[in-house]
């Protein structure tokens, strides 16, 4: 069996700091990351509390940070946003203020865009089949039902 090594509460701080300033972090994550560490509830609990003093750990600027970067490069819809922060015990508060990072113009305009480009690459001739794949890509985005259902329809008629 292979021994783990031991690290100081202070070399564990500075690994903290550097792990926390190279991402945004949640507090699951930093929970997740102490536990490599075999520390005593008293230990992480003054751990999370120096992160959260000094700024290295802010749910809400993590929230922000988390909605804005997977709308912007992996295009997500709203509600996929909404489902990976919970899944991170992201508070109610925080994903409001996240969501509000995202700009209602550019949400549309999105939508409208992967629609179109995911239309153009489908081989399917039938219309129905063709609208239930386009319906279940976006679905899949996290993207709602009605504006779904709106874009396909503007993007098939053009």
């Amino acid at each position: 069996m292979k021994q783990q090594p031991y690290f100081s509460v202070v070399e564990i701080k500075k690994k903290l700091e550097r792990y926390c300033v190279y991402q945004e972090r949640c507090h699951k994550e930093i929970a997740q990351k102490l536990k490599e560490f075999n520390l005593i509830e008293e230990a992480k609990n003054q751990l999370i509390l120096h992160l959260l003093e000094h700024d290295f750990l802010n749910e809400e600027r993590f929230s922000k940070s988390f909605a804005s970067g997977k709308f912007r490069i992996k295009k997500w819809g709203k509600q996929r946003i909404i489902r990976e922060l919970k899944l991170r015990d992201i508070s109610e508060y925080n994903i409001k203020i996240a969501l509000k990072e995202i700009d209602e113009e550019a949400y549309k305009q999105t939508i409208f865009e992967i629609t179109a480009k995911k239309n153009g690459q489908l081989q399917e001739s039938n219309f129905f089949k063709r609208k239930k794949k386009l319906t279940d890509f976006l679905y899949r985005k996290g993207y709602e039902y009605d504006l779904i259902l709106a874009t396909i329809q503007q993007v098939i008629e053009a």
